[in-house]
């Protein structure tokens, strides 16, 4: 035993002695984890010892992440790069512990799987492996054995953090900067000269335009612009000449009868107070405050909305003031069932006790089963219906252009749309990267209109107005710009430059002013500048629409009246001058000690961590454990 708790110990001391100083690391276990495989895929992105990370795993994150925001594609490669990142470090954690003999047993993860799913248990008894199977479906969509696995990970992962970071602390002086860096607080005099304000006031003359235009000449290149004529089954005019009858309705209503039945349910509010992974001690403690609640709740005139607000731990309705909305039997744990379906509407329950906590609940409404009417339902019916009759005779004509098309794609615009009582149009000449409001500005549309050639007609293509069919009337290709034609651009540019060097010339002289003693308002109204004063803010805090506290850290080393030298934000100056400086209060030091202590650990940790995790990396990059297929990710993002 000795032996083994040495190697322990030799363990800890090994990983915590990185100092490494990185970023936080992403926790492994929030990304979703596919299913454990042995087998090698032959699109293998990476691999760590004999485990392997296909392009298909990385692929079927994506899609999940997809499936939640689908207007992520233009993100693809950077989501591609954290989650293979992850992926890689999952692979990296599980040969770490083998090679140190760590594990997570059976019994840790059948008690993880407790606190997450206290439904799986009716007191000390499982409640089986088909409820089970739903409950796990239901609240993560997941099958049982991912679910399980991802337990699993989590815990391994835990138990490397515990390794790392149990031996770091916080000591008094880290307590005292923490302290110093959260409190201490500046007000400044300032001026913000930012070009583009500066631009309006500049009016460049002809010789510098055309001075600006000579020396840039080949900057100012017109792209090639074609136009383009269409023709459109608008899907709106479709939509308001469609007609739906009371018998189309009433189709549609006994298609759909199910989800006008309405069961038993009722409507609610609760307050929980939970109890999950605490000692009996600890739970009685919660048993006398749940009380007292009760006790506030039942008061006339008390507002439960505001009391759940204060004091619910349920995080998806504390917000709502405990708002539960409809619920329907077999919907919720039995003792809140039976509490919520008992009590008249209006009235309070008493405490109920659930796997979860102490709930106290309150009956807003209730239903009892029914089949709503059609006569309740038509009018919601009729405008889907609606949209649907005419969504599909759009789709009906999209292929019959689609047949005629295909036949002859050079026929008359003109004589397609006649037949087909189209709407045409024609657009101005535009580039491949303008948008094109009246089609929709699709990529659809501007493949076609710069992939095809002139006076061909186009397939149907899809948009928000419908179907298009479009034929490319002219090209003008791409050219060196004369004066006349890129004489905006040039201006602007030329006004760009000046205002820039102005914004620096002005907020040097304005410096100088200030170190010379001129006083701030007198030095800024000499120059034109509209001088501001900033609120108190501390490190943490910023000067909205002008800078950060982080931006201007050198400001908190400063006494009152010191000047600060220019500070560049991308293409504005920043003047400041301290026009106060408030010290941190010692006596709120006891007050603040415990949150100031938790956020440093917490820091030093996430740190520690990293540093563990890159060095990781970096010793298996040099055993020859990790490789990394760069190639393999063209299309989804790379490594870098």
């Amino acid at each position: 035993m000795a032996g083994a708790e040495n190697s322990k110990l030799g363990v800890r001391i090994l990983l915590g002695a990185v100092v490494l100083v990185l970023g936080g690391s992403m926790l492994l276990y929030l990304v979703p984890q596919s299913p454990v495989s042995g087998e090698i895929s032959t699109d293998t992105v990476a691999k760590v010892g004999d485990e392997s990370v296909s392009v298909q795993d990385v692929r079927q994150q994506l899609n999940q992440i997809e499936q939640r925001n689908p207007n992520m594609k233009a993100l693809e490669p950077l989501y591609a790069q954290q989650i293979l990142k992850q992926l890689v470090f999952q692979k990296e954690i599980e040969y770490e512990a083998k090679r140190l003999g760590v594990h997570v047993s059976d019994q840790e993860r059948a008690d993880r799987i407790r606190q997450f799913l206290p439904t799986a248990y009716n007191g000390d008894t499982f409640v089986g492996m088909d409820r089970y199977a739903a409950e796990v479906q239901g609240r993560f969509q997941m099958t049982v054995p991912v679910f399980e696995e991802q337990i699993r990970q989590g815990l391994l992962l835990e138990k490397f953090r515990k390794l790392v970071t149990d031996g770091i602390s916080v000591g008094p002086a880290e307590l005292q900067d923490e302290f110093r860096y959260k409190n201490e607080k500046i007000k400044l005099n300032y001026v913000l000269l930012k070009p583009e304000d500066l631009a309006t006031k500049i009016n460049p003359d002809e010789g510098e335009v055309k001075a600006t235009y000579e020396r840039n000449k080949t900057k100012y290149l017109v792209p090639e612009k074609r136009v383009v004529r269409y023709a459109l089954a608008d899907v709106n005019q479709l939509r308001q000449t469609t007609q739906v009858t009371d018998d189309e309705l009433k189709v549609q209503y006994q298609q759909d009868i199910q989800q006008y039945q309405v069961p038993n349910r009722v409507h609610v509010d609760h307050i929980l107070l939970m109890t999950v992974g605490k000692t009996p001690a600890e739970i009685e403690e919660i048993h006398q405050k749940a009380e007292d609640v009760l006790k506030q709740a039942n008061k006339k005139g008390a507002s439960f909305e505001d009391l759940a607000k204060k004091y619910s731990e349920d995080p998806g309705t504390k917000d709502k003031g405990g708002d539960l909305g409809w619920i329907t039997q077999g919907q919720t744990v039995p003792e809140f069932e039976k509490a919520a379906f008992t009590l008249p509407k209006g009235s309070i329950s008493d405490l109920v006790k659930t796997q979860y906590g102490f709930h106290i609940i309150k009956v807003l409404d209730k239903e009892t089963a029914h089949t709503k009417t059609f006569d309740e339902v038509k009018d919601s019916l009729r405008a889907p219906l609606m949209l649907s009759k005419a969504d599909k005779q759009a789709a009906d004509i999209a292929d019959k252009l689609s047949a005629v098309i295909r036949q002859n794609n050079k026929m008359s615009l003109d004589e397609l749309a006649k037949q087909f009582h189209l709407s045409v149009g024609e657009t101005r000449p535009v580039t491949a990267t303008e948008p094109i409001l009246e089609l929709g500005n699709s990529k659809e549309v501007k493949d076609a209109i710069f992939g095809q050639r002139p006076d061909e007609l186009s397939l149907p293509i899809h948009t928000d107005r419908g179907y298009l069919v479009v034929s490319v009337r002219g090209v003008l290709p791409a050219h060196q710009g004369t004066l006349d034609e890129v004489r905006d651009r040039v201006i602007s540019d030329l006004k760009q430059q000046k205002s820039t060097e102005i914004a620096r010339q002005k907020a040097d002289d304005l410096e100088k002013r200030l170190k010379a003693g001129e006083k701030f308002e007198t030095a800024t109204k000499a120059l034109g500048l509209d001088p501001k004063t900033s609120d108190l803010f501390a490190r943490s805090g910023s000067i909205t629409g002008a800078a950060s506290g982080k931006q201007l850290s050198a400001a908190f080393q400063m006494k009152p009246g010191d000047v600060g030298p220019p500070l560049n934000l991308g293409t504005s100056w920043f003047v400041y001058r301290i026009a106060e400086k408030q010290e941190p209060n010692p006596a709120d030091f006891e007050k603040q000690k415990k949150e100031l202590s938790d956020q440093v650990l917490q820091t030093k940790r996430s740190l520690a961590f990293e540093a563990f995790r890159t060095a990781l990396e970096t010793r298996l990059r040099q055993e020859g454990k990790l490789r990394i297929m760069n190639d393999k990710l063209k299309g989804l993002g790379s490594l870098g």
